[in-house]
């Protein structure tokens, strides 16, 4: 006779300890998952992983279902320097990429800023400038100079110097300071290193004596003024100044190239001609030192005409004023600029940047200096 298994019982204090432990599994199930869910949501929000779970386990999910999206909080959550005092500040102030964001808004909080005014600290400086400024005390005409996109933060205290010294509005002082124009002329320049049609060369900005443009060309003789001269250009202003030239004789005018490109040592023969010429007084007005003239560029020519020999009293100079812009070129030394240039006016002188730069020095009748501060120089 076959003997029956007898069934295991569980004992009462087994069978609780077995439930429990099947509802803290479950429990932790439910928590993972709604966990993931919630950690998915703000994902969608816009907000890292680092952030989520600072978000999650501080409980301020609520909080930012308001704020999709927004970066500065983001960082806030990540930082190690959030402070849940200025929560409402950081869900306002503009996001910049800066490495120490939240560390400076809470330093500039402190020191009396609005969310507004930080904003706009954060859009005129990098990292660096910003972190420097947030350890001075408040600055009294912020309002004044930042209202303007190109002002620049580590500026400041030039701006006021220059203002309280020559009198001139906050635009102008923040133009011409941004220019290195509150310093003295060859001295404490800056070393270019962008060598596109938007190079900058004047008595401020120093190509250097290696400098030597890339692409260089040289003009068909029967483009020239003198046509047993040698003139060179770089391939794309050439190009544009020849497409210039025909679109001119098409309507009856005849535009041609006295000059363009001059090498370092070229510009440094030039230079000493005309300073034993005519003295210092003459090329600190129209001639350049080496490694600071535009000529080095190859993006610079000087125009004559076909049919006089005083380019300023020609047709084709006032050809040039009205349609040059077309072709990717601005009247380069303007009487009205000489202030802002350092270049007193030369008729002749015409400079490649481009059509869409051309066109808005054209309409806004800017010098290149001017658009270099407002348009190349800001902070993005």
């Amino acid at each position: 006779m076959t003997k029956l298994k007898k069934k295991v019982k569980l004992k009462m204090p087994a069978k609780i300890i077995l439930g429990l432990f099947v509802t803290l599994f479950a429990s932790v199930i439910l928590f993972f998952i709604g966990y993931m869910y919630l950690e998915s949501n703000l994902k969608k929000l816009g907000y890292s992983e680092k952030a989520s779970e600072f978000i999650l386990s501080n409980f301020k999910y609520q909080y930012v279902q308001d704020y999709p999206s927004n970066k500065t909080l983001n960082a806030a959550f990540e930082s190690q320097y959030y402070d849940e005092n200025n929560l409402e500040h950081y869900s306002k102030i503009v996001y910049k990429n800066h490495s120490h964001l939240i560390k400076n808004i809470n330093s500039l909080l402190k020191v009396g800023y609005t969310d507004r005014e930080i904003s706009m600290i954060l859009n005129h400086g990098d990292d660096k400038s910003v972190s420097d400024f947030s350890k001075r005390e408040r600055i009294k005409y912020l309002e004044e100079f930042y209202t303007y996109s190109f002002a620049r933060l580590e500026n400041y205290d030039r701006y006021i110097h220059y203002m309280n010294e020559y009198g001139d509005d906050e635009e102008t002082t923040i133009i011409k300071v941004n220019l290195n124009l509150d310093k003295e002329d060859y001295a404490d320049y800056v070393e270019v290193n962008d060598y596109s049609n938007m190079v900058l060369a004047n008595k401020h900005y120093y190509l250097g004596e290696a400098y030597v443009p890339k692409n260089l060309i040289k003009v068909s003789s029967e483009y020239l003024k003198n046509s047993k001269n040698e003139v060179e250009g770089v391939n794309e202003a050439v190009g544009n100044a020849i497409t210039m030239i025909k679109a001119a004789k098409a309507e009856g005018y005849d535009l041609r190239i006295n000059s363009g490109y001059r090498s370092f040592s070229d510009q440094e023969e030039v230079y000493h001609t005309y300073l034993d010429l005519y003295g210092e007084n003459y090329v600190l007005n129209y001639v350049s030192r080496a490694g600071f003239s535009e000529h080095q560029t190859g993006y610079a020519f000087d125009f004559a005409s076909g049919n006089s020999d005083v380019f300023a009293e020609s047709e084709e100079y006032k050809w040039m004023i009205k349609n040059s812009y077309k072709y990717g070129f601005i009247y380069r030394f303007l009487k009205s600029k000489e202030e802002i240039t350092g270049v007193k006016h030369e008729a002749w002188h015409f400079r490649y940047v481009g059509k869409k730069a051309a066109k808005i020095i054209d309409e806004e009748e800017l010098c290149f200096e001017e658009y270099y501060a407002k348009y190349l120089g800001r902070i993005d």
